[in-house]
């Protein structure tokens, strides 16, 4: 998927909802990125924002569209953050907040009841579970529906009935094997109704309208289901084969890892998504990107990089993390970080950081192989953290397994591809 000095017209667009901004990408048919476009959050705050979410959306489209015609583009969809929801009126605008992928829900008895009556592996239990928020988020007036991030930009950008993908519904408590909202979720405390319909990954929908019909987007496009950030970017990447693993070092840590047969253990806060023909067991821990951003911000990355002596580990044995809480390779909301003693020598301190996000990963890929995923054969980075290469040696030797280079490190990308290889399928 690389772009070349005369590229084929565009005919799929996806767009990602990341944690630091949205990013849209066009492709060819035979998969060549012929444009890219990227609008960031400048603030946490503007990524908790619905408003800000659809006005960089619009603006990365829109960018889009002076970079390349759209008269050519017959698909669209957008993946976003996993387990992000929102409420919505009898419109389709928010109703109060969103909560986040990463955000407890804020009462524990809607986790109890969800515990009561869920399956006993299902991804929508524990404090961290989608559906929990979505419950409390119904509990406010004038709610009609419930839906995910990459739902409600769907419905801003046109699409006239909310819908979402089997990958953004999973932790809301999808049921992968009856392809159906069960029973339980009612017992549990949401009524169906307030949830959208849902379809496999990548397929189409309905033709365009609305603000992407006047982009210049022909009237035979159609809006697609998209997926979730974590599954388009191991798309994005080339990997294909079971046994390949893709980390995500953005914000978070997420890792997944091709395999023949779904692997879901919620004790350990490890699901599996359904990606074309096959399984994506992984999982998301809280330690990543974020934390170390907040511990050293990003001016001075390159200097301490520089500084870093693989020769000579810390043996400090780190938990970063920002807060209280993780979710993988274990699950337990009062999992506290470790980050003392600190060194004082920043460099050492940073070393001693990355390190331990290491062994989280080290971790992470133990735990599934565990409990009967593939044998973990390469693996592919994405995310912010790919770009240190200082930092890929140190994971390298933590995991003793080959690192292949990743195609793209896009999740937009990733989420055109799945679209353009559904479109190939279904043909």
């Amino acid at each position: 998927m690389t772009s070349s000095p005369n590229p084929l017209p565009a005919t799929v667009i996806g767009i990602d909802i990341g944690t630091s901004g949205v990013r849209a990408a066009a492709i060819s048919d035979n998969g060549e990125v012929v444009a890219l476009a990227s609008t960031p959050f400048f603030t946490a705050e503007e990524g908790r924002a619905p408003s800000i979410w659809w006005e960089r959306t619009s603006t990365a489209l829109t960018q889009l569209a002076a970079k390349t015609s759209l008269a050519s583009v017959g698909a669209i969809g957008i993946d976003g953050t996993s387990g992000t929801v929102l409420a919505l009126d009898r419109v389709g605008e928010p109703v109060g907040a969103p909560l986040m992928y990463n955000d407890n829900c804020p009462d524990g008895d809607i986790v109890e009841q969800i515990s009561r009556h869920a399956p006993a592996d299902s991804p929508a239990k524990g404090a961290s579970s989608a559906l929990a928020r979505a419950i409390f988020l119904t509990r406010q007036p004038g709610v009609s529906k419930v839906v995910h991030q990459a739902d409600w930009l769907l419905l801003k950008l046109g699409l006239r009935e909310a819908a979402t993908d089997e990958n953004n519904a999973l932790k809301t408590g999808y049921d992968l094997q009856r392809e159906k909202w069960p029973d339980w979720i009612e017992m549990a405390g949401l009524n169906r109704d307030l949830l959208p319909k849902v379809y496999r990954a990548g397929a189409a929908l309905s033709r365009v309208k609305g603000f992407t019909a006047k982009l210049g987007f022909a009237k035979t496009c159609r809006f697609h289901a998209g997926t979730t950030d974590g599954c388009a970017s191991f798309l994005a990447t080339g990997a294909s084969q079971i046994g390949d693993g893709v980390t995500a070092l953005g914000s978070t840590l997420v890792l997944k890892l091709a395999s023949e047969r779904p692997i879901n253990a919620p004790q350990y806060g490890i699901y599996s998504h359904r990606v074309l023909d096959f399984w994506l067991p992984g999982g998301a821990s809280n330690t990543g990107g974020a934390v170390i951003k907040s511990l050293f911000g990003d001016d001075r990355l390159a200097e301490l990089t520089a500084r870093l002596d693989l020769s000579r580990p810390t043996g400090l044995h780190f938990y970063p993390l920002l807060k209280r809480g993780e979710r993988f390779p274990f699950s337990d909301p009062d999992h506290a970080p470790r980050l003392e003693p600190r060194p004082e020598d920043d460099a050492i301190f940073f070393q001693a950081v990355l390190e331990g996000i290491s062994e989280i990963e080290r971790l992470g890929y133990d735990r599934l192989v565990e409990l009967g995923a593939a044998q973990l054969k390469s693996v592919r980075t994405v995310g912010g953290g790919s770009k240190n290469p200082t930092w890929t040696r140190m994971r390298q030797a933590a995991l003793d397994i080959a690192f292949e280079p990743s195609k793209s490190t896009e999740a937009a990308i990733g989420t055109a591809a799945l679209i353009l290889q559904w479109q190939r399928k279904n043909q």
